[in-house]
C-alpha cells in the first residue's frame, strides 16, 4: 500500500467512527468547495441540490489529504417502500464524482483516481439501489466496475464554440434554418424573455399531454428551481408568442461559468408546425454566447430529439450511466420488466 493510499484509509477509519470535525457537516464542507472550485458542475453545486432534492434529502461523500479536499461526490437518498436508493434528482442531468486535478504521470494519475474513487464508494451509505449519471468529464469509471457497479454509455450534444454567431448559424441543417425564418417571416412570432416560469410550465407541460406521458417533473421543483437561479442570476425563459398572444413554445436555460444547459422545452402541440422551437433554442444559444462557454443540449436518446439536437451543429459527447443494484428483489423486478418489454 502507497502512502496516498494510507492516509486515505485513515481519513476514512476516522469517518466511520465518528472522529472528524463534527462542527461542520459534510454537506457544509462540500459547499465551501462548491464556492472555490469552478469546475464543479452546475447540477452539483450545493444550492442545486437543496433546490432539487430539499435540503435534507442529499449528502456528499468527501476525501481529503493533508486537510484539503481532493475527491467528492454528492448522492441524493430516497426510501421507497423499505428500499434505500440513490437517485438522480429531477432535473439535473448529471452528478457523479469531482475529483481534484492532479499533475504528474498518466499511470500515477490514475493510481490516484483510483484510490480516491475507492473512499468515496467507502463512504456510501448502505443502498438497494445505486443510480447516477455522471458529468462527461469523468471518463474513468473502472474502480466502480471493481466495486460491482455497471456502466451504460449515453450521450449529449454540445456547441463547445459559442464566439463566433455566424458560424454558428452556418453549422445549422438548412431545415431549422428554414424553420426559424419561417418562425419570424411567415408566422412573425416574437421571443419574449420577460415571463416567468408558471407561464413557461403550464405551456411547456402540452407537450406531455400529447404524447400521453406524465410530466417529468412537478411545478414545485420548477418553482424552486427557478428561485434559486432567479437569485443567481443564471436562469433565462424565452417563449416565442404570435400576434394573437397564442405561445407556441420555450425554452429554459440555465448556466454556470463553463456552460449553459438546455434544462426543459416545450410547446403547444397545436402550433407545433409553426418553427417556434427553434427559434427560441436559437435565442438561447445567442444569449449562452453572452455569458458562458460552451451550450449543452442535455441530450436525449430518444431518435427525434437526437436528431433535433444534432441540426444545430453539435457535436455528440459520451457521458456515463453508473449502477449497482445490491438488492435481489430489486434485481428481479427488473428483469420482469426486461421481459415484459417495459425496461
Amino acid at each position: 500500500m502507497n502512502r496516498f493510499s494510507s492516509e486515505i484509509n485513515i481519513y476514512l477509519l476516522f469517518v466511520k467512527a465518528g472522529r472528524t470535525d463534527q462542527r461542520m457537516t459534510n454537506v457544509e464542507r462540500y459547499d465551501g468547495l462548491c464556492k472555490q472550485e469552478s469546475s464543479i458542475p452546475l447540477f452539483s453545486k450545493k444550492w442545486w441540490l437543496d433546490a432539487v432534492c430539499g435540503e435534507n434529502c442529499w449528502d456528499a461523500a468527501i476525501v481529503e489529504k493533508g486537510g484539503q479536499v481532493i475527491g467528492t461526490m454528492p448522492y441524493t437518498v430516497k426510501k421507497r417502500m423499505g428500499f434505500t436508493l440513490l437517485t438522480q434528482p429531477p432535473l439535473t442531468q448529471t452528478l457523479g464524482p469531482w475529483i481534484r486535478p492532479l499533475e504528474a504521470k498518466y499511470s500515477t494519475v490514475l493510481g490516484y483516481q483510483k484510490d480516491v474513487m475507492e473512499a468515496l464508494i467507502g463512504q456510501l451509505p448502505r443502498f438497494d439501489h445505486f443510480s447516477q449519471n455522471w458529468h462527461y468529464s469523468n471518463t474513468n469509471w473502472q474502480p466502480f466496475y471493481w466495486k460491482g457497479f455497471k456502466q451504460k454509455t449515453y450521450y449529449t450534444y454540445m456547441l463547445d464554440d459559442l464566439q463566433n454567431e455566424e458560424a454558428l448559424w452556418n453549422g445549422i441543417e438548412p431545415k431549422i434554418r428554414t424553420d426559424i425564418k419561417k418562425a419570424t417571416d411567415r408566422f412573425q412570432l416574437k421571443v419574449r424573455d420577460d415571463l416567468g416560469w408558471q407561464d413557461f410550465f403550464d405551456m411547456s407541460t402540452k407537450t406531455f399531454g400529447r404524447q400521453k406521458m406524465a410530466v417529468p417533473y412537478s411545478a414545485d421543483i420548477v418553482e424552486r428551481i427557478d428561485r434559486a437561479c432567479e437569485k443567481r442570476g443564471c436562469r433565462k425563459i424565452w417563449i416565442a408568442e404570435d400576434a394573437r398572444g397564442r405561445r407556441h413554445a420555450g425554452a429554459y436555460i440555465v448556466w454556470d461559468e463553463n456552460s449553459a444547459y438546455y434544462l426543459m422545452g416545450g410547446g403547444d402541440p397545436e402550433l407545433r408546425h409553426s418553427g417556434a422551437t427553434s427559434m427560441v433554442v436559437w435565442a438561447a444559444i445567442k444569449h449562452a454566447a453572452t455569458v458562458t462557454k460552451t451550450f449543452d443540449f442535455e441530450g436525449s436518446m430518444l431518435e427525434p430529439v437526437e436528431r433535433f439536437f444534432r441540426g444545430f451543429g453539435a457535436q455528440q459527447v459520451p457521458y456515463f450511466h453508473i449502477s449497482k443494484t445490491p438488492s435481489f428483489i430489486l434485481r428481479l423486478r427488473e428483469a420482469v420488466l426486461m421481459l415484459a418489454g417495459k425496461r
